[in-house]
């Protein structure tokens, strides 16, 4: 009988991909001490804190810090193109550079929980990308419509 299934397999259908195999332990882990765990879980909650600020940056001073630097660039060039073209550029570096930077947190944080004595064998990262991506969409959408939106011009005076 054909072993397809793709947790057997890693994903694959055909054979398994080298250093995908499951884990054999010769002998149980040994389980540190109740005061390690915690303190393991103390630090995966302040790395979890860290990859959340890192996300919610992407999603307010990055951008306007390349804003600021496009139009210095556009007033000292004289080009607008210029302008441009630097904030999209380095808004894009910078999110794969942020992406990059919390995809090692929360591998940190997945050792930090295991250590802490929980099964954690998925990351937070999509998770927390898309809370934080959720709330700069609210206060976006806050901020467009009543703050600076039409709302202001529609109240009666």
């Amino acid at each position: 009988m054909p072993r397809n299934d793709p947790t057997d397999t890693g994903g694959l259908f055909i054979g398994r991909r080298p250093g995908t195999g499951p884990l054999h332990y010769r002998a149980m882990p040994e389980r540190g001490g109740e005061r390690r765990r915690r303190v393991d879980g103390v630090l995966a909650a302040a790395v979890l804190a860290a990859e959340t600020l890192l996300c919610l940056s992407v999603w307010g001073p990055q951008p306007l810090g390349w804003l600021w630097v496009g139009s210095q660039v556009d007033y000292r060039s004289d080009s607008h193109i210029l302008g441009v073209a630097v904030a999209f550029a380095g808004i894009v570096a910078t999110l794969f550079l942020t992406l990059a930077v919390a995809a090692r947190l929360d591998r940190i944080w997945r050792l930090l929980r295991r250590a802490g004595g929980h099964d954690q064998r998925e990351g937070a990262l999509p998770r927390i990308f898309g809370a934080t991506a959720a709330v700069a969409l609210v206060v976006f959408a806050v901020w467009f419509l009543i703050v600076k939106g039409p709302a202001p011009s529609l109240a009666p005076r």
